[in-house]
């Protein structure tokens, strides 16, 4: 896709991303003093106007998958970009699960019907102007302005800056689907690619490239992945992954092949496929596919 003479920024829109750490962080601790949001599990959404476009942290453009995002986005100035988190919310809590199941259905599928909203937490540009450069602060007051008389599904995400109230969205928020905390600095810069936020998680997930499958392809016992350290099978498949496997492979011929260095033949994937792990060591080791992650 092709950038519109007034974009301020360049298409595909690089995102500022966070470092783990293991404890709330001081509220000196970075530039300017620290702002706690909550994290939330989603995808990672770029919203530009003028025309509307939805970007993920990929580059890909999903502005046909939720229209009602765009509607909504259509009513901001031209030229603005704006970063956040798309979720979907049901029965109270964020369910990922459910938001999985919206991006890979049909136009006309059910879940085409559950509604989604954006956490939004900073302001990129704004009527043709680079923000980026500006502090989070300045950048968080601006985007508090521009997105008061749009409301639902666009929304400023919740901050603080004390960090006894980040201690207890921490501690109590997870019941409903929030991930962690995420921290900036109030004197911040928008910095692409950069990992100077700080992340703190309930549990740190691990990004992985799925290169095929073992067992049948109507209903594959594991996948096989990339980590980085040569292919490692996969537990066995939890059904809501095993539904969306499923689903993927019976648009996809592939072909039988050995795998190298473990005692079974798999199947290649067409394409990688990005997923979501979680390993624990106990006695063994067990690599558990948590979820797909097609944004990525």
């Amino acid at each position: 896709m092709t950038t519109p003479a007034g974009d301020p920024i360049p298409l595909p829109v690089e995102v500022m991303l966070a470092r783990q750490v293991e404890h709330i962080p001081a509220a000196d601790q970075l530039p300017g003093g620290c702002a706690y949001e909550p994290k939330f599990d989603g995808y990672r959404l770029i919203i530009l106007t003028g025309p509307v476009r939805l970007q993920t942290r990929s580059g890909r453009i999903v502005t046909e998958i939720f229209p009602e995002v765009a509607g909504a986005a259509a009513r901001l100035p031209g030229g603005s970009v704006l970063d956040g988190e798309l979720v979907l919310w049901r029965d109270g809590k964020v369910d990922f699960a459910a938001l999985q199941r919206r991006a890979l259905s049909a136009a006309d599928s059910q879940e085409m019907r559950l509604p989604t909203n954006v956490a939004l937490f900073d302001l990129l540009a704004y009527e043709g102007t680079d923000w980026r450069d500006r502090p989070y602060e300045e950048r968080r007051s601006g985007l508090t302005a521009l997105l008061a008389p749009i409301g639902p599904p666009l929304q400023v995400t919740p901050v603080t800056t004390d960090p006894q109230e980040a201690a207890d969205w921490y501690r109590n928020m997870h019941a409903v689907g929030i991930e962690g905390l995420v921290v900036k600095g109030l004197a911040q810069p928008y910095r692409p690619g950069r990992r100077e936020w700080l992340k703190l998680r309930h549990a740190e997930p691990r990004e992985a490239m799925a290169i095929g499958f073992t067992g049948p392809r109507a209903r594959p016992d594991a996948l096989v992945l990339d980590l980085g350290e040569g292919p490692v099978v996969s537990a066995p498949l939890t059904q809501p992954v095993l539904g969306q496997i499923a689903r993927i492979l019976a648009r996809e011929p592939a072909a039988g092949a050995a795998l190298s260095g473990v005692a079974m033949a798999y199947t290649p994937l067409l394409e990688p496929l990005p997923v979501e792990v979680r390993q624990g060591t106990t006695r063994y080791t067990r690599t558990v596919v948590t979820r797909l992650r097609p944004d990525l």
